[in-house]
């Protein structure tokens, strides 16, 4: 395989597993019942100041993985597709993982100050892999 791919195919499971935390936290606030029944004809459990703020800052690290995936996907097929410098492309799409991995650690534990710039990292990724295959 492919070791851009490898590290998209990681990204994807990465989305996934973001959602983890937070969903169980709320199983675990809310009960199960509660949890398995949770629709929009009532007031949302969600809305009740139960929730930690750390499973919160969790669902918005899920959210942002889940607006920045499909741009990394892009550019990483198209390189594929493009056989774009395959040396520049993996360390790219490694750059990208890692800083994703590191937005959701500093995220979800309110580490201050580190999570514009681990996403800044990750945003700079996609666009030079991009430019790889623009240019």
């Amino acid at each position: 395989m492919n070791t851009a791919l490898f590290y998209l195919a990681a990204s994807g499971m990465l989305c996934v597993l973001l959602w983890t935390p937070y969903i169980l936290n709320r199983a675990f606030v809310w009960g199960i019942p509660a949890f398995i029944s949770n629709y929009p004809t009532r007031k949302f459990p969600a809305e009740s100041p139960n929730i930690p703020v750390w499973a919160q800052r969790a669902q918005r690290t899920h959210l942002n993985m889940v607006e920045t995936l499909p741009a990394f996907a892009a550019v990483v097929i198209a390189a594929h597709l493009t056989e774009a410098n395959p040396g520049v492309i993996t360390a790219w799409a490694a750059t990208f993982f890692w800083a994703r991995v590191m937005h959701a650690s500093v995220y979800i534990f309110g580490v201050p100050y580190l999570r514009t710039p681990t996403y800044l990292v990750s945003w700079a990724a996609v666009l030079m892999i991009g430019a790889q295959v623009v240019f």
